[in-house]
């Protein structure tokens, strides 16, 4: 592999005037600017990085530290490299653990790779193929998800809810679903997340077999916010490169978007940027943008992405959250009163949506028992109101049945997860999303009237559970 330490030394900058926090400001006493992303390095120490960042003035250049903060004093002597972030790319990446420059962090010994890119995609670059049409319904194997907000090949889907409700789990299970069942690869980019969250990742993407056909890039919660912001980048070059060059499709994950965007709020304060309302970076829109731009798939190789997205204090009208909604194509609301019920995954049928949920796409029998369900759930949610203040009994005979009907298909989208197995005691099931249709449309045509709705917690499809 390369060298990640800059090794071609081209032009005197400056020297440092200044550190706050990820920011290293430069005063410029040469005839060298460097360009916006030009990679610098102190004179003395080239393993001490940072990147041109912006221009506050002629003269003063900020510059995002890419090493640790006690790395670097004051009057450091700066010089450019006339390089830019590069990382490997290339197949030796998969199954491995590797951070903003291509680095290994899994302790699996130096990667074997020759060719490097960098992390930006290049202006001028042309496309490597024609944007291919999205038509196609990947399957997960999660019932809700298949059900109600299905996900395109070659489409976004955004996981969204607040801490503790599941975002993260039902991802890692998606992904061992759809890459142990599929022919291409995954990129997951783990982004202002935990250490022992990743951990546990690697082990449950190698327990489960999976592990030899995933990427993983990580710029952990403790690492700067100039780390996890360009994490992103790093981890959208390797699913290039598999689309362009290895004309593979590509199932890339992100966790978690939200902190993405939060690392460039951090950058845009410390270099004195007036903010936007709520105090997020003016540039908030054109970030996000940038980055899913890159998420194309050609007529060759498909890019599906599924990206959760932390909502905090659950205000879902946060700048961030509504920044990221317009790139997708299905967004999956999870609810936290869902999760109180103990109901998983927490999904709510209601919020969430699918442009694939159309006939064309899904075929006119799944959409319609989908629109049949969605109404009998909205009108259980009326009939509990009710039934709250006096007893279902006192309800008619019909409504009794549309209650209880309503409560079963709440109760089948329960599932158990092939990656929570150890944690549940539960073994995990995947069912395919025509079966799902079936069942539900089962339940809503009175089939399973005689059967109590806990029947219905937590099982595969009504066959396998000696239902129907």
């Amino acid at each position: 592999m390369k060298d990640a330490s800059p090794t071609i030394i081209q032009h005197h900058v400056g020297r440092v005037r200044g550190v706050l926090g990820q920011i290293v400001r430069v005063d410029c006493d040469g005839d060298y600017k460097p360009a916006l992303r030009e990679l610098l390095c102190a004179f003395d120490d080239r393993s001490i990085r940072m990147e041109a960042y912006a221009y506050d003035d002629e003269h003063t250049l900020f510059c995002l530290l890419l090493s640790e903060v006690d790395s670097i004093a004051r009057n450091t002597k700066v010089v450019a490299t006339g390089e830019q972030i590069t990382v490997p790319v290339g197949t030796s990446v998969l199954g491995r653990v590797i951070d903003l420059y291509g680095e290994p962090i899994d302790g699996g010994g130096a990667l074997t790779v020759d060719t490097v890119r960098t992390i930006y995609p290049h202006t001028n670059e042309t496309v490597g193929g024609k944007v291919a049409k999205i038509s196609k319904v990947l399957e997960t194997g999660i019932k809700t998800i298949d059900f109600f907000a299905p996900l395109l090949r070659g489409g976004k889907m955004a996981l969204v809810g607040g801490a503790g409700v599941g975002k993260t789990t039902l991802q890692e299970e998606i992904l061992r679903n759809v890459v142990y069942g599929g022919s291409g690869v995954s990129v997951f980019a783990g982004i202002g997340e935990r250490i022992r969250e990743g951990h546990a990742l690697w082990r449950s993407l190698q327990e489960h077999k999976v592990l030899d056909r995933t990427a993983l890039v990580f710029g952990h919660i403790n690492k700067n916010a100039a780390v996890r912001a360009l994490t992103a980048a790093t981890a959208a070059t390797l699913v290039e490169y598999f689309r362009d060059e290895e004309k593979k499709d590509v199932l890339f994950f992100v966790d978690n978007v939200f902190r993405f965007l939060q690392a460039g709020s951090e950058l845009s304060t410390l270099t004195g940027e007036i903010p936007s309302e709520f105090g997020y970076q003016p540039t908030l829109q054109s970030e996000i943008a940038a980055f899913e731009n890159r998420l194309y798939s050609t007529e060759d190789a498909y890019v599906t992405s599924v990206q959760t997205v932390y909502v905090p204090a659950d205000e879902f009208g946060n700048p961030a959250v509504s920044a990221t909604m317009p790139h997708m194509d299905a967004v999956v609301i999870l609810s936290r009163d869902l999760t109180y019920e103990g109901h998983y995954p927490a999904v709510d049928p209601f919020r969430s949506m699918s442009l694939a949920l159309n006939p064309k796409l899904v075929g006119v029998e799944h959409y319609q028992t989908a629109t049949e369900a969605v109404e009998v759930l909205n009108n259980y949610k009326q009939l509990a109101r009710r039934f709250s203040i006096v007893c279902e009994e006192e309800l008619s005979i019909e409504n009794q049945k549309r209650l209880q009907r309503a409560k079963k298909i709440i109760n089948y989208m329960t599932q158990s997860f092939i990656t929570t197995e150890v944690e549940t005691g539960r073994a995990g099931v995947t069912v395919a999303r025509l079966q799902v249709v079936s069942d539900v449309r089962a339940i809503l045509d009175g089939k399973l009237d005689d059967k109590d709705a806990n029947d219905f917690l937590y099982i595969g499809d009504l066959k396998s559970a000696h239902l129907l």
